[in-house]
């Protein structure tokens, strides 16, 4: 994996100060290693609550490190697809909604709910530190499988990475979860985790066409919390 591909996916993903910018296009034409930015944000949010035993203080600091470390920005995204989803009318209106910089209740909502279910579900795993890891490195996957396969409905960011992306880049960074089964989870929360981190991000590229006429950034930032969240809810649920 050259190295400024690497650099270029955590410039993009990451607040992590690591030098000058590098071009976008590097990453853009290897879009399907995505994963490896959630090992890595992942594995700062485990190294803040390793040492931490009480499991509500864990939880908070780990949700608290992965917005920090990530600058917000997908959260940014499911902020605007709550608007997006909420607003009523047309699909020009919910696009409006959704590429509109305001927030509204829509936002709040989507913030709320999905922040609180990480919250949640981390104080009832065993090891909050691989439950951190793995809900991140699955969410990176939805986002590389959206950057793949979901068509933009207009000119932006996410047009360009989906200009360089090929429909198997998602088999690809499937592949780099594969580590995942080294965690210290059952057989079967590995199973459920495999199919929540494919599901979440299907169903999103379903609703967002539906809804909105296809995929922008929002929608692919978005899927990071999103599936975050709902790994986490399928590993303490099984």
């Amino acid at each position: 994996m050259p190295l400024k591909s690497l650099q270029s996916l955590l410039q993009f993903t990451t607040v992590l100060p690591l030098g000058r910018p590098a071009d976008l296009a590097c990453f853009a034409r290897r879009s399907y290693i995505y994963p490896v930015a959630g090992y890595v944000t992942g594995g700062i949010a485990a190294l803040f609550v390793f040492w931490i035993h009480v499991p509500a203080v864990a939880a908070a600091l780990g949700v608290a490190a992965l917005f920090l470390v990530s600058g917000c920005n997908h959260l940014d995204g499911l902020l605007d697809l709550g608007d997006g989803v909420m607003a009523h009318g047309s699909r020009e209106r919910r696009v409006a909604a959704l590429t509109d910089r305001s927030l509204g209740s829509g936002a709040f909502a989507f913030g709320i709910s999905f922040t609180l279910i990480s919250f949640a579900c981390l104080i009832g795993q065993a090891h909050i530190w691989a439950a951190l890891i793995a809900s991140e490195v699955g969410a990176k996957f939805s986002m590389a499988f959206l950057t793949a396969s979901g068509e933009p409905f207009h000119e932006g960011l996410h047009s360009f990475l989906h200009s360089h992306a090929r429909p198997y880049f998602a088999f690809i960074a499937l592949l780099f979860c594969l580590p995942l089964v080294l965690l210290p989870f059952s057989p079967a929360a590995l199973a459920a985790m495999g199919i929540a981190m494919v599901a979440t991000p299907l169903l999103l590229l379903y609703l967002a066409r539906r809804l909105f006429g296809g995929v922008n950034g929002d929608v692919v930032g978005a899927s990071n919390e999103i599936t975050r969240a709902v790994i986490l809810l399928v590993l303490t649920l099984v």
